[in-house]
């Protein structure tokens, strides 16, 4: 099936907004309207106004699109892998023909602002390219045996992969982190976040007819559905990019079947600044840092700012005029650089964390409140807002916040620093910010952090392996690593010996 012709299925609002036209379960190629978890309304974070109601699956669907999915698994394990790479990118070709219509999805849906969403899109598409370009790297190995046997070994895909995906990037993750398993020639159940379904479930409008029945499957629905697909025993691996809480919860789901996990979870990541380091510089990275066109909402994120004391206030003093840049506005305009925080649920616990950043002895530098737009009056905004005297046993600096909410702190002491840098059990990033080689390497080599950057802050790499250390997840993304998770490998010894 040309996937293009179910572009035609989409509706077209009055303000140019492109809603997928049908809003229930997709699984086994096919569209079931109605789910046993009901109806679920979804609405705007910019204004609170209704943009459509969507089904909500219950357990029996989780069970229904996992049997459909080990159907289509039987297929498609057994397509060439340059065949499954040749549909993948078909796939990311549609995907940038519709790349305005699903940034704009987004920007409604999620509230991040369009013009970073057409970024969002791009990087769906490429990953789904690069990891198309990769299958013929899953490969095996010979081990010498002498004359009379040949030993080696291939790798073979896993079965049926659940995938939960986040709020903060709905589209990118549901698209781009469907490539690896798909690649693999595994089947794919995703459960798109309940705050943000919609660029998931126009997505499967889009591409779900290029596969097999039962290979691209999308069940939107609560906690529920999640705890059913990555409990089951005939999902044979669960991915997640959640928070810690969640992860816990999937590895916990998981244990009973013993399937692997790949796991992306919680970051209050660190940001050094050294004392060599330029400040305007480095007021530059403190502000990119912190994703705040995301309104903070970023595992990825710098939360806390190490500042050396010969350039703390310096950079203080330039922080003003580098955070002006980002004012929340509606998601959908595309002058926007800061939108609006996913639900109110995170919003009402982003301005408890600013109370309490106050109530802690910390600075307000910037921000701190909501913004007085009365454009803006309906939806959930905050300001950027940056604390300074901030101490690393303040909550504020302790705790994941995963909102617009940065912590300064004063460092003199290089070991007194990376103690409290390392301190907390999360360990997903770190950017380190001087002109000493000698000094970048060896803090790069000392912070307890899987992804570092020296000297750049915020940005990814394909083929690059980002994940984190400790409570911060479990496996590598977006390279070779993530393809090859979703394999396992089998060992084939041929005994050669003629017998009589």
């Amino acid at each position: 099936m040309n996937a293009d012709l179910t572009s035609s299925n989409a509706v077209e609002t009055s303000d140019g907004l492109v809603l997928p036209r049908e809003r229930g379960l997709f699984y086994g190629g096919q569209w079931h309207r109605h789910g046993t978890g009901g109806d679920a309304d979804v609405r705007s974070p910019a204004t609170g106004g209704h943009l459509c109601t969507i089904a909500h699956a219950g357990v029996d669907d989780a069970h229904a699109a996992i049997e459909a999915a080990r159907a289509g698994f039987a297929i498609w394990r057994h397509v060439p892998p340059m065949e499954r790479a040749k549909i993948l990118r078909e796939a990311a070709a549609v995907v940038r023909r519709h790349g305005r219509e699903l940034a704009m999805l987004d920007a409604a849906d999620c509230g991040n602002p369009f013009t970073e969403l057409l970024g969002d899109v791009a990087i769906a598409a490429g990953t789904m390219e690069f990891f198309a370009g990769l299958v013929t790297e899953m490969k095996g190995a010979s081990i010498p045996m002498g004359p009379d046997a040949v030993n080696f070994s291939v790798r073979e895909p896993r079965g049926v992969v659940a995938r939960i995906i986040p709020f903060n990037h709905p589209f990118m993750f549901c698209a781009g982190r469907a490539a690896a398993p798909l690649a693999a020639g595994n089947s794919i159940i995703i459960k798109p976040p309940e705050q943000a379904p919609l660029s998931a479930l126009r997505l499967a409008e889009l591409i779900g007819g290029l596969f097999p029945p039962g290979v691209f499957n999308i069940l939107p629905g609560g906690r529920d559905v999640g705890a059913a697909l990555t409990s089951h025993p005939h999902v044979a691996m669960a991915a997640l990019i959640g928070s810690v809480p969640t992860g816990r919860a999937v590895m916990r789901a998981a244990a009973d079947t013993i399937k692997p996990v790949l796991l992306e979870l919680g970051g209050k990541n660190a940001l050094i600044a050294c004392a060599d380091a330029d400040p305007d510089v480095v007021a530059s990275a403190v502000v990119a840092g912190m994703n705040f066109a995301w309104c903070g909402q970023s595992c990825g994120s710098t939360s806390r700012a190490f500042l050396h004391e010969d350039i703390h206030d310096a950079v203080i003093a330039k922080l003003a005029e580098k955070v002006g840049a980002f004012r929340p506005g509606l998601p959908t305009n595309p002058a926007t650089t800061m939108g609006a925080i996913a639900s109110r649920q995170q919003y009402d616990r982003i301005l408890d964390y600013i109370e309490i950043g106050k109530a802690q002895g910390a600075r307000l530098v910037s921000g701190g409140s909501t913004p007085g737009d009365a454009e803006l009056a309906g939806g959930w905004f905050i300001e950027p807002t940056i604390f300074a005297d901030v101490t690393q046993d303040m909550r504020i600096a302790s705790e994941e916040i995963f909102g617009p909410v940065l912590s300064l702190l004063r460092w003199s002491d290089e070991a007194s620093m990376l103690e409290q840098v390392n301190r907390l059990d999360l360990g997903l990033t770190c950017s380190i910010w001087t002109n000493n080689l000698t000094r970048a390497h060896r803090l790069a080599m000392q912070v307890e952090a899987g992804f570092v950057w020296i000297n750049e802050t915020s940005k990814h790499f394909l083929g690059a392996p980002f994940g984190g250390y400790k409570q911060s997840g479990l496996g590598r993304e977006e390279c070779l690593d993530e393809l090859l998770a979703f394999t396992q490998q089998k060992n084939i010894h041929v005994n050669l010996q003629q017998r009589v």
